[in-house]
Protein backbone atom coordinates (compact mmCIF):
# COMPACT_ATOMS: atom_id res chain seq x y z
CA UNK A 1 0.00 0.00 0.00
CA UNK A 2 2.86 2.34 0.87
CA UNK A 3 4.54 1.61 -2.46
CA UNK A 4 1.33 2.52 -4.31
CA UNK A 5 0.96 5.76 -2.34
CA UNK A 6 4.56 6.73 -3.06
CA UNK A 7 3.99 5.95 -6.73
CA UNK A 8 0.88 8.14 -6.90
CA UNK A 9 2.53 11.00 -5.01
CA UNK A 10 5.51 10.94 -7.32
CA UNK A 11 3.40 10.93 -10.48
CA UNK A 12 1.23 13.76 -9.16
CA UNK A 13 4.34 15.93 -9.02
CA UNK A 14 5.56 15.17 -12.52
CA UNK A 15 5.14 18.01 -14.99
CA UNK A 16 4.61 16.65 -18.49
CA UNK A 17 5.98 19.76 -20.16
CA UNK A 18 7.58 19.87 -23.60
CA UNK A 19 11.09 19.51 -22.20
CA UNK A 20 10.07 16.26 -20.52
CA UNK A 21 8.39 14.98 -23.69
CA UNK A 22 11.55 15.56 -25.73
CA UNK A 23 12.78 12.23 -24.38
CA UNK A 24 10.72 10.61 -27.15
CA UNK A 25 13.14 12.07 -29.69
CA UNK A 26 15.74 9.72 -28.24
CA UNK A 27 13.78 6.79 -29.68
CA UNK A 28 14.34 7.52 -33.39
CA UNK A 29 12.24 4.70 -34.84
CA UNK A 30 9.11 5.48 -32.83
CA UNK A 31 6.56 8.15 -33.69
CA UNK A 32 4.99 9.58 -30.53
CA UNK A 33 2.20 12.14 -30.37
CA UNK A 34 -0.50 13.66 -28.17
CA UNK A 35 -3.87 14.72 -29.57
CA UNK A 36 -6.77 16.69 -28.15
CA UNK A 37 -10.38 15.54 -28.60
CA UNK A 38 -10.59 17.25 -31.98
CA UNK A 39 -7.70 15.00 -33.08
CA UNK A 40 -5.37 17.98 -33.34
CA UNK A 41 -1.72 17.25 -32.62
CA UNK A 42 -0.74 18.92 -29.35
CA UNK A 43 2.73 17.38 -29.28
CA UNK A 44 4.69 15.24 -31.72
CA UNK A 45 8.28 14.04 -31.74
CA UNK A 46 10.73 14.32 -34.63
CA UNK A 47 9.94 10.90 -36.09
CA UNK A 48 6.22 11.66 -35.91
CA UNK A 49 6.77 14.90 -37.78
CA UNK A 50 8.69 13.06 -40.50
CA UNK A 51 5.80 10.59 -40.80
CA UNK A 52 3.61 13.61 -41.52
CA UNK A 53 6.09 14.84 -44.12
CA UNK A 54 7.37 17.71 -42.03
CA UNK A 55 10.95 18.48 -41.00
CA UNK A 56 9.90 20.59 -38.02
CA UNK A 57 7.49 19.18 -35.38
CA UNK A 58 6.14 22.71 -34.80
CA UNK A 59 4.65 22.61 -38.30
CA UNK A 60 2.41 19.74 -37.20
CA UNK A 61 1.07 21.23 -33.97
CA UNK A 62 -2.59 22.27 -34.15
CA UNK A 63 -3.23 20.29 -37.34
CA UNK A 64 -4.90 16.93 -37.91
CA UNK A 65 -4.24 13.83 -39.99
CA UNK A 66 -6.38 15.35 -42.74
CA UNK A 67 -3.68 17.96 -43.27
CA UNK A 68 -1.08 15.31 -44.11
CA UNK A 69 -2.68 12.12 -45.40
CA UNK A 70 -5.24 11.22 -48.04
CA UNK A 71 -8.88 11.38 -46.95
CA UNK A 72 -9.48 7.64 -46.64
CA UNK A 73 -6.48 7.18 -44.34
CA UNK A 74 -7.22 10.31 -42.31
CA UNK A 75 -10.89 9.33 -41.89
CA UNK A 76 -9.80 5.95 -40.54
CA UNK A 77 -7.40 7.53 -38.07
CA UNK A 78 -10.13 9.90 -36.89
CA UNK A 79 -12.52 6.99 -36.37
CA UNK A 80 -9.90 5.22 -34.26
CA UNK A 81 -9.45 8.40 -32.23
CA UNK A 82 -13.19 8.62 -31.62
CA UNK A 83 -13.19 5.05 -30.33
CA UNK A 84 -10.64 6.11 -27.73
CA UNK A 85 -12.40 9.40 -26.90
CA UNK A 86 -15.99 8.17 -26.73
CA UNK A 87 -15.56 4.67 -25.34
CA UNK A 88 -12.34 5.08 -23.42
CA UNK A 89 -11.00 2.01 -25.18
CA UNK A 90 -7.31 1.44 -25.78
CA UNK A 91 -6.01 0.43 -29.18
CA UNK A 92 -2.96 -1.74 -28.57
CA UNK A 93 -0.73 -3.58 -31.01
CA UNK A 94 -2.82 -2.92 -34.10
CA UNK A 95 -1.01 -3.97 -37.28
CA UNK A 96 -1.76 -1.95 -40.39
CA UNK A 97 -0.22 -0.95 -43.70
CA UNK A 98 1.92 2.16 -43.53
CA UNK A 99 0.32 5.48 -44.27
CA UNK A 100 1.33 7.67 -47.20
CA UNK A 101 4.49 8.74 -45.46
CA UNK A 102 8.23 8.78 -45.40
CA UNK A 103 10.12 6.33 -43.27
CA UNK A 104 7.41 3.65 -42.89
CA UNK A 105 8.21 1.15 -45.59
CA UNK A 106 6.53 -1.88 -44.02
CA UNK A 107 3.77 -2.57 -41.58
CA UNK A 108 3.39 -0.36 -38.55
CA UNK A 109 2.16 -1.26 -35.09
CA UNK A 110 -0.13 1.37 -33.60
CA UNK A 111 -1.05 2.02 -29.98
CA UNK A 112 -3.49 4.65 -28.71
CA UNK A 113 -4.55 5.22 -25.12
CA UNK A 114 -6.84 7.85 -23.59
CA UNK A 115 -5.47 10.79 -21.59
CA UNK A 116 -7.59 11.83 -18.62
CA UNK A 117 -7.46 14.92 -16.44
CA UNK A 118 -7.50 14.92 -12.63
CA UNK A 119 -11.29 14.65 -12.70
CA UNK A 120 -11.10 11.45 -14.72
CA UNK A 121 -12.45 13.08 -17.89
CA UNK A 122 -10.93 12.06 -21.21
CA UNK A 123 -9.27 15.09 -22.78
CA UNK A 124 -7.22 13.47 -25.53
CA UNK A 125 -5.01 10.54 -26.40
CA UNK A 126 -1.39 9.47 -26.55
CA UNK A 127 -0.24 7.47 -29.54
CA UNK A 128 2.74 5.44 -30.68
CA UNK A 129 3.59 4.16 -34.13
CA UNK A 130 6.53 1.91 -34.81
CA UNK A 131 7.66 -0.02 -37.85
CA UNK A 132 7.78 -3.79 -37.60
CA UNK A 133 10.33 -5.90 -39.41
CA UNK A 134 8.16 -8.84 -40.34
CA UNK A 135 4.84 -9.20 -42.13
CA UNK A 136 2.56 -10.63 -39.44
CA UNK A 137 -0.88 -9.69 -40.74
CA UNK A 138 -2.35 -13.10 -41.58
CA UNK A 139 -5.39 -11.76 -43.40
CA UNK A 140 -4.24 -8.49 -44.98
CA UNK A 141 -3.20 -8.09 -48.59
CA UNK A 142 0.19 -6.75 -47.50
CA UNK A 143 1.30 -10.36 -47.11
CA UNK A 144 1.24 -10.73 -50.89
CA UNK A 145 4.09 -8.26 -51.21
CA UNK A 146 6.61 -9.52 -48.67
CA UNK A 147 9.26 -10.46 -51.24
CA UNK A 148 8.48 -7.44 -53.39
CA UNK A 149 8.92 -4.96 -50.55
CA UNK A 150 12.09 -6.66 -49.36
CA UNK A 151 13.44 -6.39 -52.91
CA UNK A 152 12.50 -2.70 -53.08
CA UNK A 153 14.13 -1.94 -49.76
CA UNK A 154 17.36 -3.56 -50.89
CA UNK A 155 17.38 -2.14 -54.42
CA UNK A 156 15.57 1.21 -54.36
CA UNK A 157 18.78 2.91 -55.51
CA UNK A 158 18.61 1.00 -58.81
CA UNK A 159 16.32 1.34 -61.81
CA UNK A 160 13.04 -0.41 -60.95
CA UNK A 161 10.27 -1.37 -63.37
CA UNK A 162 6.70 -2.18 -62.38
CA UNK A 163 6.66 -5.00 -64.93
CA UNK A 164 9.48 -6.76 -63.08
CA UNK A 165 7.76 -6.26 -59.72
CA UNK A 166 4.49 -7.68 -61.07
CA UNK A 167 6.28 -10.78 -62.36
CA UNK A 168 8.02 -11.15 -59.01
CA UNK A 169 4.61 -11.16 -57.32
CA UNK A 170 3.09 -13.54 -59.93
CA UNK A 171 0.42 -11.04 -60.95
CA UNK A 172 -0.61 -9.23 -64.08
CA UNK A 173 0.51 -5.62 -64.30
CA UNK A 174 -2.97 -4.19 -63.64
CA UNK A 175 -3.65 -6.64 -60.81
CA UNK A 176 -0.32 -5.84 -59.18
CA UNK A 177 -0.85 -2.07 -59.32
CA UNK A 178 -4.41 -2.34 -57.98
CA UNK A 179 -3.54 -4.67 -55.11
CA UNK A 180 -0.41 -2.75 -54.19
CA UNK A 181 -2.35 0.51 -53.89
CA UNK A 182 -5.05 -1.24 -51.82
CA UNK A 183 -2.42 -2.65 -49.45
CA UNK A 184 -0.25 0.43 -48.96
CA UNK A 185 -2.47 3.36 -49.89
CA UNK A 186 -0.10 4.71 -52.56
CA UNK A 187 0.99 3.84 -56.08
CA UNK A 188 4.10 1.75 -56.67
CA UNK A 189 5.91 4.78 -58.07
CA UNK A 190 5.07 6.90 -55.04
CA UNK A 191 6.15 4.11 -52.72
CA UNK A 192 9.54 3.83 -54.43
CA UNK A 193 9.97 7.60 -54.25
CA UNK A 194 9.24 7.48 -50.53
CA UNK A 195 11.84 4.76 -50.05
CA UNK A 196 14.40 6.84 -51.92
CA UNK A 197 13.62 9.96 -49.90
CA UNK A 198 13.80 7.95 -46.69
CA UNK A 199 17.17 6.55 -47.73
CA UNK A 200 18.41 9.99 -48.71
CA UNK A 201 17.58 11.39 -45.27
CA UNK A 202 20.09 9.03 -43.70
CA UNK A 203 22.74 10.21 -46.16
CA UNK A 204 21.91 13.88 -45.54
CA UNK A 205 22.34 13.48 -41.80
CA UNK A 206 25.08 10.87 -41.56
CA UNK A 207 27.37 11.62 -44.51
CA UNK A 208 29.23 14.53 -46.03
CA UNK A 209 28.05 13.78 -49.58
CA UNK A 210 26.94 16.72 -51.69
CA UNK A 211 23.25 17.04 -52.55
CA UNK A 212 23.98 15.79 -56.07
CA UNK A 213 25.80 12.76 -54.68
CA UNK A 214 22.96 12.04 -52.26
CA UNK A 215 20.48 12.22 -55.15
CA UNK A 216 22.49 9.78 -57.26
CA UNK A 217 23.12 7.39 -54.35
CA UNK A 218 19.39 7.34 -53.50
CA UNK A 219 18.25 6.38 -56.99
CA UNK A 220 17.08 9.72 -58.35
CA UNK A 221 17.72 10.68 -61.98
CA UNK A 222 19.45 13.92 -61.08
CA UNK A 223 19.72 16.58 -58.39
CA UNK A 224 16.83 18.66 -59.72
CA UNK A 225 14.47 15.67 -59.71
CA UNK A 226 15.56 14.78 -56.20
CA UNK A 227 15.11 18.30 -54.84
CA UNK A 228 11.60 18.57 -56.32
CA UNK A 229 10.54 15.21 -54.89
CA UNK A 230 12.10 15.91 -51.50
CA UNK A 231 10.49 19.34 -51.16
CA UNK A 232 7.11 18.01 -52.29
CA UNK A 233 7.20 15.43 -49.51
CA UNK A 234 9.16 17.12 -46.72
CA UNK A 235 8.10 20.73 -47.46
CA UNK A 236 11.73 21.89 -47.29
CA UNK A 237 14.74 21.48 -49.56
CA UNK A 238 17.36 18.80 -48.84
CA UNK A 239 19.90 21.46 -47.85
CA UNK A 240 17.45 23.11 -45.45
CA UNK A 241 16.61 19.72 -43.93
CA UNK A 242 20.31 18.94 -43.49
CA UNK A 243 20.95 22.28 -41.79
CA UNK A 244 18.16 21.55 -39.32
CA UNK A 245 20.23 18.67 -37.96
CA UNK A 246 23.74 19.87 -38.76
CA UNK A 247 23.56 23.66 -38.47
CA UNK A 248 27.33 24.12 -38.38
CA UNK A 249 28.00 22.17 -41.58
CA UNK A 250 27.26 22.81 -45.22
CA UNK A 251 26.34 26.43 -44.50
CA UNK A 252 27.19 27.47 -48.02
CA UNK A 253 25.74 24.47 -49.87
CA UNK A 254 22.80 25.20 -52.17
CA UNK A 255 20.28 22.85 -53.76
Amino acid sequence: MEKRNNHEVFLSQVSLNEDFLQIFDLVPDVAFYLKDKKSRFMFINQKGAEVCGQANPLDVIGKTDHDFFDKSKADKYRQDDLTVFEKGEKILGRMEAAANQVGSERLIMTDKIPIVNKSGKIIGLAGLGRQVDQFKNETGSVDLFTKTVEYLQQNFQRKITIVKLAKMSAMSLSQFERRFRAAFGVSVGKYVTQLRISGSINLLIKSDLTIAEVAHSSGFYDQAHYCRAFKSTMKVTPSAYRKTFLPKLYSSEKT
